[in-house]
C-alpha cells in the first residue's frame, strides 16, 4: 500500500508540473457512450463489458440507450464530462488526469484484473491539434515511469493516419489477411470480420509470423499524415525521448487517429503493455460535441508496480513517538500524551494493554518508533517523561508540568528532521 500510494503522490506532483487538473468520473456510465466510442465490434464492447442491468436485446443484438456499464477505461467519461460543460467554448486546451479503478470482465492473471486501477491523461481542444503536444503527452507517459523508478521499458510509435488512411490500411490488411484465415487463431478469423487491426495485436506465435510477413510500411500513408508523424519524432528527439517505430502497432479501439503508442515492461515476464494512448481527433464530434482534437494515455497501476520488481517495495513511514505507560494511571495519563502529540502532527501509538517495560519496548522496537516516551509512578510524581531515542540509546527527563508539552514536542520535531 505505501508503493501505491507512492506511485500516486508522484503521478500528482508530475502532473501539477505540466499543468494537468484532475478529474472524478462516475465508475458506471450508460453502455451506448462505450460502444459508440470504443466500436460495437471492439472485444472490449464484445467480450469484456460487466454491466449493472441485465435487459433483453434485440435479436439484431443492438445495444438499447438505458443500459449501464461499469467503466472499461476512462477516456469516454471524460469526453462526455467535456462535452456536457461546453468547455469547446471556455478554454482552448483542456489538460485532465485520472486516477481510478476500471472493469472488464476478463480472466484474471498476472497484471490482467477485473477490476484494475489506471492513471490516465486527456488533452481536449481547440488548440490541441499540434504535434508537439503529442510529443509531450508521449514524454510525460515516459517520464511518469521513470519517476515510479521503473528502468527496463520500450516505447514504441506508430502513426493510423486520417480515418481515410486508416481505411485504406483496412483494406491492406483485409486483402492480405483473408487468403490466410485458416492459419490464423479462433480469435483473429473472428477479429478479420469485426475488427482486422485487432489481428495486429495478438500475441499467438503464428498469427504474430503471418503479420510480420506482410511487411506493412506508410505507403498507405498521404503526405500531410506523413508530414505530421514526422513532427512528432522530431518533438520526441528534441526532449530525448527514445522511441521505436513499429508499423505493426495499432491500437484495438475505433476512435484512435495518427499518433498512437505503447510501452512495454519486459520485467513482468510477458511483453503486455504497462502503458498505452494515442491521438483521437475524431471522439469529441462522434459522441456529439464539437470538432475538436484530442490525445491521451492511461497506465495500468497494478501492472506498472508489478513490472518495478519487489525491489522497489517502500517500508511503512514509523511513528515518531511510541508511549509506554507502566501502570494504569500511568497509561490513563499517556492516552491523553498520544492525543495531544497527534494533534501537533507528531505520528505517535502506544500499547493499549499495561504489561512490563520489555514487553512494551520490543513493540516499539517492532514499529521501528524512532522515540519511547515512558511513563510510570515516578514520572507521573515529578510531572515528567523519560524521552529514549531507539537509535542511540539515549534516555532524558523532560518537563511536562502544568500540562506544558511545548518542548517534549520540540524535541521530537528535532527527530523528525
Amino acid at each position: 500500500m505505501s508503493l501505491w500510494q507512492d506511485v500516486q503522490d508522484t503521478a500528482r506532483q508530475i502532473f501539477t508540473n505540466y499543468n494537468y487538473k484532475e478529474i472524478q468520473t462516475p465508475a458506471f456510465e450508460e453502455m451506448e457512450l462505450f460502444a459508440r466510442s470504443m466500436g460495437k465490434t471492439s472485444d472490449v464492447v464484445q467480450k469484456q463489458m460487466l454491466n449493472l442491468q441485465s435487459q433483453k436485446k434485440s435479436d439484431a443484438g443492438d445495444i438499447h440507450s438505458g443500459e449501464l456499464s461499469l467503466r472499461p477505461e476512462g477516456t469516454a467519461s471524460v469526453v462526455r464530462m467535456y462535452i456536457e460543460n461546453a468547455l469547446d467554448r471556455k478554454e482552448n486546451i483542456s489538460k485532465f488526469f485520472y486516477i481510478g479503478p476500471m472493469f472488464r470482465g476478463e480472466r484474471p492473471q498476472k497484471g490482467r484484473l477485473r477490476q484494475f486501477h489506471q492513471i490516465g491523461v486527456e488533452v481536449i481542444g481547440p488548440g490541441a491539434s499540434h504535434p508537439y503536444l503529442d510529443a509531450e503527452v508521449i514524454a510525460l507517459n515516459v517520464g511518469l515511469l521513470k519517476a515510479f523508478g521503473l528502468k527496463d521499458f520500450e516505447l514504441k510509435i506508430n502513426t493510423l493516419g486520417t480515418l481515410d488512411n486508416k481505411g485504406n490500411i483496412r483494406e491492406l490488411l483485409l486483402n492480405k489477411l483473408k487468403p490466410k484465415t485458416k492459419e490464423l487463431c479462433s480469435d483473429c478469423q473472428d477479429r478479420i470480420g469485426r475488427n482486422v487491426f485487432r489481428v495486429l495485436d495478438c500475441k499467438n506465435k503464428s498469427c504474430q509470423k503471418i503479420v510480420k510477413g506482410i511487411g506493412l510500411g506508410y505507403d498507405w500513408l498521404d503526405d500531410e499524415s506523413m508530414a505530421y508523424f514526422v513532427q512528432v519524432k522530431e518533438g520526441l528527439d528534441a526532449l530525448g525521448v527514445k522511441y521505436k517505430e513499429d508499423p505493426s502497432l495499432v491500437r484495438g479501439l475505433d476512435y484512435y487517429t495518427h499518433t498512437v503508442f505503447e510501452i512495454t515492461g519486459s520485467s513482468m515476464g510477458s511483453q503486455d503493455a504497462v502503458s498505452a494512448g494515442g491521438r483521437y481527433d475524431h471522439l469529441v464530434s462522434q459522441l456529439g460535441g464539437a470538432e475538436v482534437p484530442a490525445i491521451g494515455f492511461a497506465l495500468g497501476i497494478e501492472r506498472t508496480i508489478l513490472a518495478m520488481g519487489k525491489s522497489q517495495e517502500l517500508a511503512v513511514t514509523p511513528p515518531d513517538a511510541y508511549i509506554v505507560g507502566l501502570d494504569d494511571l500511568s497509561f490513563k495519563k499517556g492516552f491523553e500524551v498520544l492525543s495531544i502529540l497527534r494533534s501537533m502532527d507528531i505520528s505517535s501509538d502506544m500499547s493499549f494493554r499495561v504489561s512490563s517495560m520489555k514487553s512494551q519496548m520490543r513493540l516499539a522496537d517492532k514499529v521501528g518508533a524512532r522515540s519511547v516516551i515512558i511513563m510510570g509512578e515516578l514520572e507521573l510524581e515529578k510531572e515528567c517523561v523519560a524521552l529514549k531515542d531507539m537509535e542511540t540509546g539515549d534516555q532524558e527527563e523532560v518537563s511536562i508540568k502544568n500540562n506544558d508539552y511545548a518542548g517534549l514536542v520540540d524535541k521530537l520535531r528535532e527527530r523528525q528532521q
